[in-house]
């Protein structure tokens, strides 16, 4: 494969694009840093003092040591609920326990008792999602007070909300996927099924409990008082009613034991491949910044971005002097075969053609798709209209929903209308979607909005005049709905990617995610785990 030429040079454009560029990243990181304080210090100390061990503290005496975590959404629920629920009140993501790639979802008990907002069920389900399409055995860390009662209406009832958990989580164990809990606090209610429907349970002497309806449900439904502990303790769980399989005497213990149930499975080898060499890039990452940038109306050349992610920087273009405003080619990353897709511009008919026939090819080779999403959308007017760009269109977007191969997108720019679509965005259900800090998202940018909405605006006036001063509030009005709906905070907060990275952090993220599908393995004859 040939190595792709850089054509940056340093200079006060770069400079300053890398100047605004690390201001981005300084923002993500003081934001990361935050919501590591979980609840907040005095709710931290609170939870110290039972005995208890922050979540993340958890999850590092969980994973092996020095082995990577690669932590999902963890900006969820940012400035929502007066930014109070960080994180969503649970830390997901995917690590290595004794030598075997684990989905871990882990309740954080400083941030509402670890109890389910809406974001906190969409994040978890996701998590289920991951765990099941890339078949991984779920870890789950108890310490979850159930669905935050003032939210039920948000949480309860639908398709996606609580319930959906369980139904994954039973649906998953009778694919064969290990779904093992450590209980360390208090699970009421909804809380109490993650645990009972798993399929081997750990339980924290003294501060483990288990209950469907906590100590005042039961005085208010039936007039018997009785303590937490001899209602649904560690103790009893583990002795009496065989809720429990383990009964561990420390949070320590019971991660341990977790450890050593994982080491237990006879969990399939990876099917044998051919892996090459893991090389870096030719071209620093580092330097991504300053060739992005932060102004979106501002092209770059993605042969630019692509040089810096893939092994070598080495990329064997498809059709290169055809549909050119889309990029498609082979590479590898971290060793792992990948074919790209990646925006230098509108999308024109002759562009959507060629990236239906580049899926197609990969989908005949079984070779992984890695979008790079930088799109405005489709090309509109008259003479596009004429050449068919509604079905040529449609042949991309055929192609995205069809193929059979794994898909990963990153958003490294803005993504905006059918673009998204045809470029694998969040509703064409890739493995994994993450958003560089320069992102954007939405139907169409905040110029194009306003200048839509304006213009219809004056359109619909049956009076003679336009009245100005109303035409520019409205402008005003739809230019800050959009700015701000489109950011990659507001996005993240909702969970529409599984996270914001820093784009230096790219090629290792992917690596990553590329090597967990490169380890499935088909599961036959598994049965599900009943705890009768």
């Amino acid at each position: 494969m040939q190595a792709l030429e850089s054509r940056v040079r340093r200079g006060p454009d770069f400079d300053r694009n890398a100047a605004a560029y690390a201001g981005l990243i300084d923002t993500l990181r003081q934001r990361h840093g935050h919501i590591l304080g979980g609840g907040g210090e005095k709710l931290r100390l609170r939870h110290r003092d039972r005995g208890k061990i922050p979540v993340r503290e958890r999850i590092d005496h969980l994973v092996d040591p020095l082995s990577p975590f690669l932590e999902l959404s963890p900006l969820a629920a940012w400035e929502l609920y007066v930014n109070e629920v960080p994180a969503a009140g649970i830390v997901t993501g995917i690590g290595v326990v004794a030598g075997l790639p684990c989905m871990v979802i882990a309740n954080d008990a400083t941030v509402k008792g670890g109890s389910f907002f809406a974001e906190t069920v969409k994040k978890h389900l996701r998590a289920q999602e991951i765990a099941f399409e890339n078949k991984l055995p779920c870890l789950y860390l108890v310490d979850c007070g159930g669905a935050f009662l003032p939210e039920q209406d948000r949480v309860f009832p639908d398709r996606d909300h609580f319930g959906g958990t369980f139904f994954q989580q039973c649906r998953m164990s009778g694919a064969g996927l290990p779904q093992i809990s450590a209980v360390f606090g208090a699970c009421t209610a909804g809380g109490a099924y993650i645990p009972a429907l798993s399929d081997e349970v750990i339980m924290v002497r003294g501060t483990g409990r288990i209950h469907l309806g906590g100590p005042p449900i039961v005085k208010a439904a039936i007039n018997e008082v009785v303590d937490g502990e001899t209602l649904g303790g560690a103790e009893m769980h583990s002795q009496v009613s065989g809720v429990s399989d383990y009964l561990a005497n420390s949070e320590i213990e019971a991660l341990a034991k977790m450890r050593d149930i994982v080491a237990a499975i006879n969990w399939p080898a990876p099917p044998p491949r051919a892996q090459r060499p893991i090389r870096p890039p030719l071209h620093d990452p580092a330097e991504l910044g300053g060739i992005v940038g932060t102004d979106l109306k501002r092209p770059f050349d993605v042969h630019e971005v692509i040089a810096r992610v893939v092994d070598g920087s080495e990329f064997q273009e498809f059709k290169p002097a055809y549909g050119a405003m889309l990029v498609c080619g082979f590479a590898w990353i971290h060793g792992e075969p990948v074919g790209i897709l990646a925006n230098n511009g509108v999308l024109f008919s002759e562009a959507a053609v060629k990236g239906a026939h580049f899926i197609e090819l990969c989908d005949q080779r079984r070779t992984p798709l890695v979008f790079l999403q930088n799109i405005t959308g489709f090309m509109v007017g008259t003479e596009a209209e004429r050449g068919g760009i509604a079905k040529h269109s449609a042949k991309l977007v055929y192609a995205v929903s069809n193929t059979r191969v794994p898909r990963y997108t990153v958003i490294i720019g803005g993504s905006y209308g059918a673009g998204n679509y045809g470029m694998c965005g969040r509703g064409f259900q890739p493995r994994f979607l993450f958003s560089w800090p320069n992102a954007r998202i939405a139907t169409m940018s905040a110029d194009v909005a306003a200048t839509v909405v304006t213009d219809l605006r004056r359109a619909s006036l049956t009076r003679g005049v336009a009245n100005e001063a109303e035409i520019a509030r409205v402008d005003q009005q739809t230019r800050t709905q959009f700015e701000e709906q489109s950011t990659p905070y507001y996005a993240t907060a909702r969970l529409w990617d599984d996270g914001i990275i820093e784009p230096g952090q790219t090629r290792d993220v992917l690596g990553l995610c590329l090597a967990l599908a490169s380890r499935e393995a088909e599961l036959p004859g598994y049965r599900p785990v009943y705890r009768m």
